[in-house]
């Protein structure tokens, strides 16, 4: 029984390999009507422009034009193939990383022939064989290579290690497996690549990373000729503060600052503000794609939406978030009935400060909370957290109106400082008066327009005390609301050494604020429910 199951995964496999190679088949298929001539001259411009040469190599692999910097990168490691050279190439997902590598490696061995001993090597030894099927798979049906150089398949050929005609070989390997004394003919490795060398799970075990490290550098990387150039690639997005990817990142870096750079580390996120500068808070907010030809904004807007903050700053932005000091725990609780509320607040954030580009507008997050105090707790109701236009965050205040339908004195704040203020006057005030025409009701907002510290440290001073003593509480009643979970994944996620949205936070600090405000005028008597002093800027 178990000899036969092991006969049908085997027939599997292969069905699933052929099949494989039909599609390559189909998907380079090349024009025969060429003569002798007009072949040779095709075939020496496309190999004295490799981008060219890869678009049409690969055509269905390439069939988005190549983005600037993934051309700067195959015209860099390229450029640098003769000597040695130790390149990092940490692009979030999406970018092509692991395709455009392969297409590099291969115009190395094919075309330029300074390339003959290439180990492929992964986190398992599995990944790395799957990793090598994808280059074995066009040496054996890609049709414009069988035509343009013949078939380039050797003596040896298996799936984890083949020979080329030319007496180039591959072989694949997972980490910890034997490599000292691999070479071929007199030829030693002369070119390392580690793909997906990190694994999560590892990750969390300092003692995996360290010796998964080591054996890179003591066991793979001196199975080099120390006399003949390597050419070292590895090719992985940041997952951990500390994984192989970024130890590699670093000696890159430092190999980049000698005399004669020799190191390369580039940080590419989904989206950036400026490719030169990696910053994944800057970029995740106002960033634009750096593939726009694959990527559209409007493409990465609905990924991005489908998944935590977390995940896409880990995934897409190369910012292995963990969950910061100061609000590890969240209080979910019963609020009182809002009737027994002498006042409840809602607090806008619009959001972007001084950034009010179209882009920083759509990528920001604009927040709106209600909340109260009662018997000395901070109570938040419900709320807004999201990427909104300026008509829907104008919008929140009236949908929040309805929620409270008249059970107490509603008052109502948009964060204002200096910087806002001329967004504030020439935006927000027409759109709050234009919305009051259109429903036939006026909300009065007040603006908060005084100056606040750094936001840190007003965060961290005034609700974090309060969350730990168990009174910031959040309803209950609100639990399954995604605005509510992401204004706890924010709290989750605040710290001052991450860099990960705040804007909830920083809403209900805001409201907190005011609604301590409120309770001492009420206290002292300057003040009483449902009056409120003139503020100029007051709609």
């Amino acid at each position: 029984m178990v000899y036969k199951k092991l006969i049908g995964k085997n027939k599997t496999l292969v069905d699933e390999w052929e099949e494989f190679l039909r599609q390559v088949r189909s998907q380079t298929e090349v024009d025969f009507t060429m003569t002798d001539e007009e072949k040779v001259s095709k075939l020496k411009y496309l190999e004295d422009h490799p981008i060219e040469w890869m678009k049409f190599m690969f055509y269905k692999y390439a069939k988005y034009e190549f983005a600037k910097f993934q051309k700067k990168a195959v015209n860099r490691i390229i450029g640098h193939s003769e000597g040695n050279w130790y390149e990092v190439l940490s692009w979030a997902r999406e970018l092509a990383k692991s395709t455009i590598v392969m297409f590099v490696i291969l115009y190395l061995v094919i075309v330029k022939k300074n390339k003959r001993v290439i180990i492929l090597v992964s986190s398992t030894n599995e990944a790395a064989i799957k990793l090598l099927s994808q280059y074995r798979a066009q040496f054996e049906a890609n049709e414009r290579l069988r035509y343009f150089y013949g078939d380039l398949r050797g003596s040896k050929w298996t799936e984890d290690y083949f020979v080329l005609s030319s007496r180039a070989s591959f072989m694949a390997m997972g980490w910890g497996q034997s490599p000292r004394g691999v070479k071929l003919d007199e030829v030693r490795p002369d070119v390392l690549l580690m793909d997906d060398y990190d694994t999560d799970e590892e990750c969390r075990n300092p003692d995996i990373i360290k010796n998964k490290w080591e054996w890179f550098e003591q066991a793979l990387f001196f199975t080099r000729s120390m006399s003949e150039a390597l050419l070292t690639i590895w090719t992985g997005n940041i997952i951990a503060k500390d994984c192989c990817v970024v130890r590699a990142g670093k000696k890159a870096r430092e190999l980049a600052e000698r005399a004669k750079p020799i190191g390369n580390w580039e940080i590419i996120n989904l989206r950036m503000v400026d490719i030169n500068h990696p910053d994944p808070q800057q970029d995740f907010q106002f960033g634009t794609s750096v593939w726009p030809e694959k990527n559209s904004e409007e493409a990465i807007d609905e990924v991005i939406a489908s998944v935590s903050i977390s995940s896409a700053q880990k995934e897409c932005f190369n910012n292995p978030v963990i969950q910061g000091r100061y609000f590890n725990e969240i209080k979910w609780g019963e609020c009182p009935p809002i009737h027994k509320l002498k006042y409840i607040v809602s607090y806008g954030d619009p959001a972007p400060s001084n950034k009010t580009s179209k882009k920083a507008a759509k990528n920001s997050f604009k927040a709106n909370f209600l909340m109260g105090l009662y018997e000395g707790n901070l109570y938040i109701y419900t709320g807004y957290l999201q990427h909104v236009i300026n008509d829907e965050f104008v919008n929140w205040y009236y949908y929040l109106r309805d929620y409270v339908r008249e059970r107490t004195q509603m008052n109502c704040y948009i964060e204002n400082n200096k910087l806002q203020d001329p967004f504030y006057e020439q935006v927000f005030k027409p759109l709050f008066l234009s919305k009051g025409k259109e429903l036939g009701f006026y909300i009065n907002i007040s603006p908060d327009g005084r100056d606040k510290p750094d936001k840190f440290v007003r965060i961290e001073g005034n609700l974090e005390p309060l969350s730990r003593a168990g009174r910031m509480i959040f309803n209950i009643r609100e639990k399954d609301n995604p605005h509510m979970q992401r204004l706890e994944e924010q709290f989750h996620l605040f710290d001052d050494g991450l860099p990960a949205p705040a804007d909830g936070p920083d809403a209900i600090e805001g409201g907190y604020y005011m609604c301590q405000q409120l309770n001492t005028k009420i206290e002292s008597g300057s003040v009483w429910v449902g009056h409120r002093q003139t503020n100029r800027k007051r709609m």
